[in-house]
């Protein structure tokens, strides 16, 4: 399609599509790559750019902003969760910046979401928040990234596990709907997290850096009571606690601090220098345990919302 907003600058068009060709994936990837290289960040989660292959998804929006036909901007919609407003995160490339590419593009996700959106803003960048500001969006949420260094930092806790519980590796296959089933308990009040499908799953084993040997299941009696997966960044010898869920009757008992310690001696023994993990900034418990296990603030994604 080409909207009012793309009609403004001559040779620009926007294309809103469902799903996206071998080629197409390949060029948004390409993109998002360009503008980690230059921002320091990525502007495309890895929800998000795990969404751009694999065909349709149900829920699932394209944009695609050329200039001249050359590959400027990209945007993708995610309509999945049936309480919150469509989630959406877009990118211009770095070369064609200050040309009113990433007000179009926010101008079709306003226009194709009915003015009922949340936009993802990661890294926090002030041309980020100016962009926000001109489509009329406030902000309301805080998702913080924090690390710390592992071999040459505070020494990292040993695991106490409370009475009855005993860890185990992840059997890809043979877990998978356990954990899934784990994972929508343990983050029922989380949209993102708590929504992951066998898809998703599948998307995650079949990247490069998934290891079993680095997602480790507590069970009490043969049943699943937390997890915590952890994640290789390999390029950026960067460990990351991934994920860390408890379901709802083992909280308060020292299980997540225990398994957030196992994973952590799991990525320090790997050689890796320094650990990351996302956390929302109005969780002030679990900030305040991964400050005590030596964690400091990195960078801050925002998210805005309209007003609709």
């Amino acid at each position: 399609m080409t909207d009012a907003a793309a009609a403004l600058e001559p040779g620009r068009q926007i294309q809103e599509l469902d799903e996206l060709t071998q080629e197409q994936a390949g060029a948004v990837l390409g993109l998002i790559e360009e503008a980690r290289l230059t921002d320091g960040t990525t502007a495309v989660s890895e929800q998000g750019r795990l969404q751009l292959t694999g065909g349709r998804r149900e829920g699932i929006r394209h944009f695609l902003l050329t200039e001249h036909g050359r590959l400027a901007g990209y945007a993708q919609l995610e309509d999945t969760d049936p309480v919150e407003a469509p989630a959406a995160e877009l990118v211009v490339h770095p070369a064609l910046r200050g040309r009113g590419h990433g007000r179009a593009l926010g101008t079709a996700l306003l226009a194709a979401s009915g003015k009922r959106i949340r936009v993802w803003a990661h890294g926090g960048k002030s041309a980020a928040r100016h962009l926000a500001q001109v489509l009329g969006l406030t902000l309301f949420r805080e998702l913080r990234q924090l690390r710390r260094p592992l071999n040459d930092g505070a020494p990292i806790p040993e695991p106490v596990l409370p009475e009855g519980v005993t860890v185990r590796t992840f059997v890809p296959g043979r877990d998978d709907e356990a954990w899934l089933a784990a994972n929508a308990a343990a983050f029922a009040h989380h949209p993102e997290q708590g929504a992951l499908t066998q898809r998703d799953l599948d998307d995650r084993k079949a990247q490069p850096w998934f290891d079993p040997k680095g997602f480790f299941l507590a069970e009490r009696e043969g049943h699943l009571v937390g997890f915590h997966w952890t994640k290789v960044h390999a390029a950026e010898r960067l460990g990351e606690v991934y994920v860390v869920g408890v379901l709802p009757g083992e909280q308060g008992g020292g299980l997540g601090k225990a398994l957030t310690a196992i994973g952590l001696h799991h990525l320090e023994d790997a050689g890796l220098p320094t650990a990351m993990l996302y956390v929302d900034a109005d969780n002030p418990a679990a900030l305040a345990v991964y400050e005590r296990l030596g964690f400091l603030t990195h960078e801050v994604d925002l998210m805005y919302r309209s007003e609709s």
